[in-house]
């Protein structure tokens, strides 16, 4: 009986066998796949916000031009007219017309006033013009009420801004009933009243003469 390694079937089974294990030894050397890595989210720049948004806004119809509001104009103020009521009556009440009137009426006299105080020097300067006026107030058209308003107020603007020689036209009466200066008088009465007016009297007929006066007033800096 002969060996069955010296056949030829023995044979080519041993080389088929050789190969396999040939195989074998080159894969074990071969690295196995890395692991996959977790993938990170990726961020979306502004590039990509503004595709999205353009993308979500896709069928969204624009409003016409009329229908669109305009943010750069801004809102007017509210107007306190309560307030601006209050303080005009304030300036009403604040100058009162004189007790007799009739008596103030019926003087025909110069427009003359001054503190006790008032150097005879600054008065004298007052009367010839020495002092540049500073303002003007024309009182003409006005009625009673509405030129102590306007002479009040006139004086608290005058204070601020620190003019301390003014002048107010109250005019000569030619126009009122019996032609006689009612207003005149008024703003005479008007002036005493006040604190701040330290002096006034009759302007020079260059600067009004018998249809103004020029008022002195303190310095609103002291």
């Amino acid at each position: 009986m002969k060996r069955a390694s010296n056949s030829p079937l023995a044979a080519a089974s041993f080389e088929a066998l050789a190969r396999v294990r040939r195989s074998l030894r080159e894969q074990a050397n071969i690295a196995p796949d890395p692991a996959p890595q977790p993938t990170r989210p990726k961020v979306s720049g502004p590039a990509d916000g503004k595709l999205l948004f353009r993308r979500a806004v896709a069928d969204v119809v624009p409003l016409p031009p009329g229908n669109r509001a305009n943010l750069t104009q801004q809102r007017p103020k509210p107007i306190p007219r309560q307030h601006l009521a209050d303080e005009a009556q304030v300036l009403v009440d604040a100058l009162a017309d004189p007790w007799d009137w009739d008596a103030a009426v019926a003087t025909g006299e110069e427009l003359f006033f001054a503190r006790p105080g008032i150097p005879t020097a600054a008065m004298r300067k007052l009367r010839r013009g020495g002092w540049v006026i500073k303002g003007e107030l024309d009182l003409h058209g006005h009625s009673g009420d509405e030129a102590r308003v306007a002479l009040a107020a006139f004086l608290n603007r005058c204070m601020l801004e620190d003019r301390r020689c003014v002048r107010v036209i109250h005019g000569k009466g030619h126009g009122s009933k019996n032609r006689l200066p009612v207003l005149k008088n008024k703003v005479r009465h008007w002036l005493m009243q006040r604190e701040e007016v330290l002096a006034f009297c009759q302007a020079r007929t260059v600067d009004g003469g018998a249809g103004a006066v020029v008022v002195l007033l303190k310095s609103s800096t002291r």
